[in-house]
């Protein structure tokens, strides 16, 4: 009889697959070059995650690191962890989590690149400071390429420094552990951007989502063009949503209309619900007028924003309307250009607004009805809907497009 098509893997890494059984553990299936057969065994857990880690490690012990097939630890010699198994075990513990694809998987990602090329062996208590150094100089021998191979430019300072910061938190993750290293405050390496959007330049943002143009002499069908803005649709809700909250690109991402939509209040409370406050502070903050519906519309999502990047459409926009290179004109910029914008209308006497806006000053309002009041809040509010207001003027449809009638 032939046999029976298996379903799609749960979990796949290298010649390594995951397959789900019926009343029984996930197994684990793989070829083995060896025999010239396909082998299996079983993940010895029903639980998801501890199975997706019981897979790497066959893989990391395919890469030559062998581990304890009861206990699950390292059995190379040294009683400590592998810094790969530690490296991996955060990533799957983490993936889920907002800045996931866009910071910590690319940041470990060089990590791991840096200890295939010299020692796969290396254990956590051997990272010492001097290995950390002879990282550094490795990846700044790196430079930075797209996917097509081609260099875009050098490896910058902070960008290596947020890999290294990238290190410490995964050995400050482990039981038992610590970083015996100092990673260096990015702030002083990178160089401050100084380009600012004016108001017509954040026009030009919304008009590539909702009125593409085709390139010089192409042209586009109906069909074309409305797949087009489609396809730009999520980037039109983050434009929308740094337009009107002022928050970081991490806090978009995380952003979840159910828990954090204070409606009757008219207040948003950038930290979800169960999310430990950080040095990066979330605000709770009033919500422009225009923005409000978007809120209500994204109330049936789990995110506001239902994907994971928008670099990509970031990137192409980034080129069509002239935006300055480099880390001159990344994401965050919307938060830099609004608060510069929205400055001149509240003042400086006032400015104490803008900053609680922002997260860089917290505030001592408990109730969440008095945040819209001008005395706290409220300058920033009108601030910032008059400036929705001058897109919507330039761009019809930048905060109403798609809303029903």
């Amino acid at each position: 009889m032939p046999r029976t098509k298996r379903p799609k893997p749960l979990y796949q890494r290298g010649q390594f697959s995951l397959y789900p059984r019926p009343g029984r553990h996930p197994e684990i299936v793989w070829y083995d070059e060896d025999a010239k057969r396909e082998r299996s065994a079983s993940a010895r857990t029903g639980d998801l995650e501890q199975a997706r880690l019981a897979l790497d490690r066959k893989y990391l012990e395919a890469s030559g690191a062998h581990y304890c097939p009861r206990c699950g630890q390292a059995t190379n010699g040294e009683a400590a962890p592998m810094l790969l198994t530690a490296i991996s075990d955060y990533m799957l513990k983490n993936e889920h989590q907002a800045g996931y694809v866009r910071s910590t998987k690319p940041r470990l990602s060089k990590v791991i690149e840096y200890i295939a090329a010299t020692d796969t062996g290396i254990t956590v208590p051997a990272i010492s400071a001097e290995w950390v150094e002879r990282f550094r100089r490795w990846l700044a021998a790196q430079p930075v390429r797209n996917k097509a191979g081609k260099i875009i430019r050098d490896r910058s300072p902070g960008g290596i420094e947020g890999c290294v910061l990238q290190l410490a938190a995964v050995i400050n993750s482990m039981k038992g552990h610590e970083a015996q290293f100092k990673a260096r405050s990015v702030k002083d390496l990178a160089n401050s951007p100084v380009y600012r959007a004016d108001i017509d330049m954040l026009a030009a943002m919304f008009r590539f989502c909702l009125y593409p143009e085709p390139k010089p002499k192409q042209r586009w069908s109906p069909k074309v063009a409305r797949l087009t803005v489609e396809g730009r649709t999520n980037l039109l809700r983050y434009l929308r949503a740094a337009v009107a909250t002022w928050a970081r690109p991490d806090a978009i991402y995380d952003l979840r209309a159910k828990g954090q939509w204070h409606r009757e209040a008219g207040v948003l409370a950038l930290n979800r619900p169960g999310r430990v406050q950080t040095k990066k502070y979330r605000p709770a903050i009033p919500v422009a007028r225009q923005f409000a519906p978007w809120l209500d519309e994204a109330m049936g999502r789990e995110n506001y924003l239902p994907v994971s990047t928008i670099r990509h459409t970031w990137d192409a926009m980034k080129v069509h309307i002239g935006l300055p290179g480099d880390a001159e004109a990344g994401e965050k910029l919307i938060r830099r250009s609004v608060s510069t914008i929205c400055r001149r209308s509240i003042g400086e006497a006032n400015w104490t607004q803008g900053e609680m806006m922002l997260g860089h000053r917290k505030a001592s309002i408990s109730d969440l009805y008095a945040i819209p009041d001008p005395a706290n809040l409220g300058l920033a509010l009108t601030a910032t809907e008059k400036l929705i207001d001058e897109i919507e003027l330039r761009v019809p449809g930048a905060f109403t497009a798609g809303l029903p009638h």
